[in-house]
């Protein structure tokens, strides 16, 4: 697939019969929210399988101030965030619109790698693929692209817990 910039109204990218999210609809399936919502909308959502969320960057991003001034670069840990604010936003989309995970929690991340900085003015795309899930546990297999080529790759894992399972386990003192 093609990462030609997306326009306004239909997108003939977009792959017939599967989701798309606006950024309405992105907020519903996450608890993020600026500065730190790294995903501006989502398509080619098939099913608990995969998909692709978008991110505009632009120079009013909060941490091109001190990263770096002279060289505005979007850190990469934040491409591995929007990575797995994607691959999340996939899986509560996924089960329902029952389903209420209040938290997508980031558990691990393996095999990262940076290829290319992303600067002010690029359109990353995130594209995520489930590699399995057990349970509320699930691991992607996501690479950030701009222009079509790859800037960043990892594998991630996250797991859908609600507060009070979060509170609980932040509590625990082993």
């Amino acid at each position: 697939m093609d990462d030609t910039t997306l326009k306004s109204g239909s997108d003939s990218r977009v792959k017939a019969g599967l989701a798309t999210a606006d950024v309405i609809r992105v907020m519903k399936l996450l608890p993020h929210r600026y500065p730190f919502l790294l995903v501006d909308r989502m398509y080619d959502m098939d099913g608990d399988e995969s998909c692709v969320g978008v991110k505009n960057v632009t120079i009013n991003e909060p941490f091109f101030v001190g990263h770096f001034p002279q060289f505005p670069v979007m850190p990469g840990v934040l491409i591995i965030e929007g990575l797995a604010q994607t691959a999340g936003a996939l899986c509560v989309h996924s089960l329902g619109e029952d389903y209420r995970a209040e938290l997508v929690y980031f558990m691990g991340i393996d095999r990262a790698k940076f290829r290319k900085p992303v600067l002010p003015g690029d359109q990353l795309h995130y594209h995520v693929k489930k590699i399995r899930n057990r349970g509320r546990v699930w691991r992607f297999f996501g690479e950030a692209k701009v222009d079509g080529h790859t800037v960043a790759e990892a594998e991630i894992s996250a797991m859908l817990a609600d507060t009070a399972e979060a509170r609980a386990f932040a509590s625990k003192n082993d």
